[in-house]
């Protein structure tokens, strides 16, 4: 987990350096208390590179970034011609100085267009020293022998001076130092046990992740170009010393499998593997000073994973043999549940991960736990592990994205240590262990099309490390659905699950209903924002309406005898909350005729029509109060050129077309036997199906056309202006186009428009199965469900994909992603 901060590292400061390499010669220079040194090869090359990344260009307002290119602005008026060095060393809590080192040549110094300029001069040891004043800022400067030494801090300087008198440069840093690639444009050198000042900055202060827990040298050769930031190199740990990556020594690397166990909508993945159980765990207890005689319960354990999933966390342990595993979770169950076929156990003892894998892992309840295949698959939340079983039953798991892909391109197969994440992820993990100022400056939707990636392999005496920030691959993938997430209700789901607006982030929520009356708001990563009990069951879809005009939305809708508007966060709003005598009220219906917010709600009771205002006061005027018979369900709304039509169904057959007034606009002369499909307007015309599948169609002057499409009684149908979508038997058909399914039990089609485009879903029930097409009968995605399917579609996270929400057994909902 500490690649972390190389990914950090990597991303702060060689953003910002814009210098050039030197000769070995340059080390002697060095102080020994340096943080952090940067040869640079070729200062054109990198100051290009730097200046046409795109990644930093969209970072440049951090707040670090502005505060480290700041300090070192004035090197601007250098001109080295061959390798040079920029050293940064602190003065003091996170004051961070430089010197910067070149051999000198004629031009070096380049303070043409300099404004506000002045210079003096003094000694410091026989040495002649410069200071520059520049624009408001100063620098210091001296010439020994035939090398030109710069520095931002008087004190930094004189200690370079004095340091040549008697080199102490380190030995690791030497050996490092030869080792680098000369063709880069440039290379860093990070002196951990120095480099906590440095990290001080930028982590919190009571962070596990310390740069000196790392090891003791680490260097990074700089690959800069237009889409990516790629940095590789080596690092070395004394063996001595209590570092990180001697958790790994003598342990072999290996694949890391948690790709194919973690969900496609993973925020970040991180992988520690070993070829060797006994070897890691003598190296843990070294790490940890712990002499406990050595358990052999997990000897067969090859891979231990995190898994970042909408704000949660899941440990997976991937193994070679599973049995004395499973028997210590036996003993540690409190009870089990089942999820599509897959045995999800609840354990008593939640800390063992902890004590057994410190300090991989820290601070966290294994409160659940499934096994796939032969790894076993922790978390706190029952609903996480429900989400990773539905991804890997369906094949929808993190090696199969395009971020993997990217990732997979520029790392090597085999590592110890593995980071793969999105920019959302990255934002969790800088939460956690990262300074507020550093989170709150770093804006994950800004950098949405990156890739973060660190890995670590462990060799003989060193360890090579290779840290990726690169523009993600175009998504090419069609047809391909993920579950995103899952989430368990109190009770068994009662209604339809429905996307609404959250009308400040413009993102979709979740509202749904129990067995128990409790009404839920979920948010768009699976947190119940409130429940609510109500005195009956929800009638019909939820309704948003703008009461106030002013661009927050509530929820209005009907139960079996009350009226209800609730507002964001589950309050009623007076004086709408109404109930009525008798109940047996149908769907809420909300007219706007003009689309200037100034509703009409409808409630029909049996033969009663009651109109109120947003006032929640009688409509005066409206004439037609009581019906003729029973009102079927909902009356709707449609309007035709400049006309509105309300369309009442009653009981006997009759279609009821009225005006505003509730005077008849269009007298139907034909009774229908009305299918359970409601009325449409099609093409301009009222459309309505019989039981016996003929297709009404009523024109504005009241002309019927009859179609006798022979549809089963139990058909379905749904119609948009130009479309219509009809279910008979095993047969889809939409517009002129027919697609065949298996024979099973279908429910009626539903039309959605998503993005501009028209796409049609039908569940299959029988088998448990989700259909999506498009406007042309091609089809989208399709895939299982467990439990009733039923389903609402929408673009969740305005991000061009499409998101469904569909009940999944019971009491548990799940969302889809479809791409």
């Amino acid at each position: 987990m500490n690649c972390r901060i190389l990914l950090i590292i990597a991303l702060l400061f060689f953003s910002c350096t814009e210098k050039k390499n030197t000769s070995t010669t340059l080390l002697d220079f060095v102080p020994k208390d340096a943080s952090l040194v940067i040869k640079i090869n070729n200062l054109p090359g990198l100051k290009s590179e730097l200046k046409n990344n795109e990644f930093l260009s969209l970072i440049k307002s951090n707040t670090i970034y502005t505060k480290v290119f700041e300090s070192i602005k004035n090197i601007q008026y250098l001109n080295p011609k061959s390798e040079s060095l920029l050293v940064f060393t602190e003065l003091g809590k996170e004051n961070f100085e430089y010197l910067f080192l070149a051999p000198t040549v004629e031009g070096l110094y380049n303070l043409e267009g300099a404004k506000n300029m002045s210079e003096e001069t003094f000694t410091y040891q026989n040495n002649s020293i410069k200071k520059y004043n520049v624009e408001g800022s100063s620098f210091f400067s001296t010439i020994i022998g035939q090398t030109a030494i710069i520095s931002s801090s008087q004190v930094v300087l004189e200690n370079s001076i004095r340091n040549t008198m008697e080199p102490t440069t380190n030995l690791r840093l030497k050996e490092l130092y030869k080792i680098s690639n000369s063709k880069k444009s440039a290379t860093l050198f990070l002196n951990t046990n120095n480099g906590n000042s440095l990290s001080s900055a930028i982590l919190k202060e009571n962070s596990s992740y310390k740069i000196s827990n790392f090891s003791d040298w680490i260097n990074l050769d700089f690959d800069i170009a237009q889409d990516h930031l790629n940095f590789t190199g080596i690092s070395m740990a004394n063996d001595s010393l209590k570092h990180f990556t001697n958790l790994f020594k003598n342990t072999g690397a290996r694949t890391n499998a948690i790709t194919s166990f973690a969900p496609q909508a993973s925020e970040a993945i991180i992988s520690y593997s070993f070829d060797d159980y006994s070897a890691f765990a003598k190296n843990q207890q070294r790490y940890l000073d712990k002499s406990i005689p050595m358990d052999t319960l997990f000897n067969t354990v090859e891979e231990l994973g995190n898994i970042y999933l909408n704000g949660k966390k899941a440990v997976i342990l991937n193994t070679f043999g599973a049995e004395k595993i499973i028997k210590f979770l036996e003993e540690k169950k409190k009870g089990n549940s089942e999820y599509q076929g897959t045995q999800i156990l609840e354990l008593k003892e939640t800390n063992f991960l902890n004590e057994f894998f410190n300090p991989l892992v820290k601070k966290f309840k294994a409160n659940y736990c499934t096994i796939l295949d032969n790894a076993f698959v922790f978390s706190s939340e029952v609903e996480t592990l429900q989400t990773i079983i539905s991804n890997y039953k369906n094949g929808t798991t993190f090696n199969n994205t395009n971020l993997y892909a990217t990732a997979n391109d520029v790392l090597a197969d085999e590592s110890n240590i593995l980071l793969i994440s999105n920019a959302n992820g990255i934002s969790n993990i800088l939460k956690e262990e990262f300074s507020s100022s550093l989170f709150n400056d770093f804006k994950p939707k800004t950098l949405s099309k990156y890739l973060f990636a660190a890995q670590l392999v462990a060799d003989d005496e060193f360890y090579h490390i290779n840290t990726v920030i690169q523009k993600i691959e175009k998504e090419d993938r069609t047809n391909s659905t993920s579950p995103l997430f899952t989430i368990q209700l109190d009770q068994p789901i009662a209604t339809t699950p429905q996307f609404v607006k959250d009308y400040r982030t413009k993102k979709k929520e979740i509202v749904v209903q129990d067995s128990e009356n409790n009404l839920y708001l979920i948010s768009n990563e699976g947190k119940v924002l409130w429940k609510k009990t109500l005195n009956g069951k929800v009638q019909g879809d939820i309704q948003q309406v703008d009461i106030y005009k002013n661009g927050r939305l509530q929820l209005a809708f009907t139960t079996n005898n009350q009226f209800l508007i609730l507002d964001r966060n589950g309050n009623e709003v007076p004086p709408f909350n109404k109930t009525y005598k008798d109940g047996n009220l149908n769907p809420l219906a909300i007219f706007d005729y003009d689309g200037r917010k100034d509703y009409r709600f409808v409630i029909t009771q049996g033969q009663k029509v009651f109109m109120y205002n947003n006032k929640m006061k009688d409509v005066q005027g409206f004439k037609y109060n009581n019906a003729e018979q029973p009102i079927l369900n909902a009356p709707q709304h449609f309007r035709i050129g400049n006309k509105d039509y309300l369309v009442f169904q009653l009981a006997d057959g009759t279609l009821k077309i009225l005006n505003r007034k509730g005077d008849e606009r269009i007298k139907v002369s034909e009774k229908i036997d009305f299918s359970a499909n409601g009325v449409h307007l099609y093409n301009d015309k009222f459309s309505v199906t019989d039981k016996k599948g003929v297709l009404f169609q009523i024109d504005d002057k009241g002309n019927i056309g009859k179609t006798n499409l022979n549809l089963a009684k139990e058909h379905g149908m749904d119609a948009s202006s130009r479309h219509l979508a009809l279910m008979n038997d095993n047969i889809l058909k939409i517009n002129d186009k027919e697609i065949e399914l298996d024979l099973s039990v279908y429910s009626r089609p539903k039309i959605f428009f998503i993005n501009d485009k028209m796409y049609v879903s039908v569940s299959d029930i029988q088998n448990q199965k989700i259909y999506l097409f498009d406007s042309q009968g091609q089809t989208i995605s399709n895939f299982p469900v467990f439990g009733t399917s039923v389903i609402d579609l929408s673009d969740m996270d305005s991000d061009k994909k499409i998101e469904v929400v569909a009940k999944d057994m019971d009491n548990s909902l799940i969302v889809y992603k479809i791409y």
